[in-house]
């Protein structure tokens, strides 16, 4: 298993040394694959356009919100930046890495946040615009942009949390595959004919029944504590 988290930060590590041109355009791609954005920025113009669609949105990133949650208690997994400092791998060859705010996230890694909830929210907003280009234009090439534009989004999603060093590659790849198909599996289920009070109370009886099941897992003994804080510095080169 170092192995493979020893050939994640080697990517990590490619990634900032060699394209250190790039790190502005990670930021925001991070940024934009948030899972807060979600709820501020997508949710809002898919109801706009469209209120079947904005549901879909609003429903999925609950669900996958609260699933992704359950997820990294029970499979945990590293975080890329602090095991580089715990686990004594570079003791004798230092990698060159930095760090970033989002390097900072101290609860459990896998799978991905950020790819698999805005994978899963994102899927109808891409179905439906392929639905209408389809109809509009007739055209099976026009149909498949917004498919590439979805995919293109999510692997750039994926690349900027390695290049943070948030995630893991394996981390990233589990949050992307799972996020496609839970939005291909839930989009033809979303309840539409619901009043948005009715997601409120979704909302409500999700956080209670994650709270019942980190209750549990705690009184069972599992270790779900968080790693400790991090360095203060907006950069710091890997020297242990």
């Amino acid at each position: 298993m170092e192995s493979t988290l020893g050939a994640g930060i080697a990517m990590a590590e490619a990634l900032q040394n060699q394209l250190p041109w790039l790190e502005n355009v990670w930021l925001w791609v991070t940024f934009l694959g948030d899972p807060k954005s979600l709820f501020l920025f997508y949710f809002p113009a898919a109801y706009y356009a469209s209120r079947r669609v904005g549901i879909a949105v609003l429903w999925i990133s609950l669900i996958t919100e609260w699933l992704n949650l359950v997820f990294k208690w029970f499979l945990f997994g590293d975080r890329p930046f602090w095991w580089v400092h715990e686990s004594g791998y570079y003791s004798q060859a230092p990698a060159q890495v930095h760090q970033f705010p989002s390097s900072c996230e101290t609860g459990p890694g896998s799978p991905s946040g950020h790819c698999m909830i805005t994978g899963a929210a994102l899927w109808p907003i891409m179905t439906a615009v392929s639905s209408q280009l389809a109809t509009r234009t007739h055209s099976p090439w026009v149909r498949v942009i917004p498919s590439l534009a979805y995919c293109t989004f999510l692997l750039a999603v994926g690349l900027s949390r390695i290049f943070l060093l948030a995630h893991f590659p394996h981390q990233v790849l589990a949050g992307l595959i799972t996020g496609a198909v839970l939005g291909w599996l839930m989009t033809p289920r979303v309840p539409m004919e619901r009043e948005l009070s009715f997601y409120g109370l979704t909302s409500l009886a999700l956080l209670l029944g994650a709270s019942l099941i980190y209750w549990t897992l705690f009184t069972l003994g599992l270790d779900l504590s968080c790693l400790p804080q991090s360095p203060s510095s907006s950069h710091l080169a890997v020297t242990e």
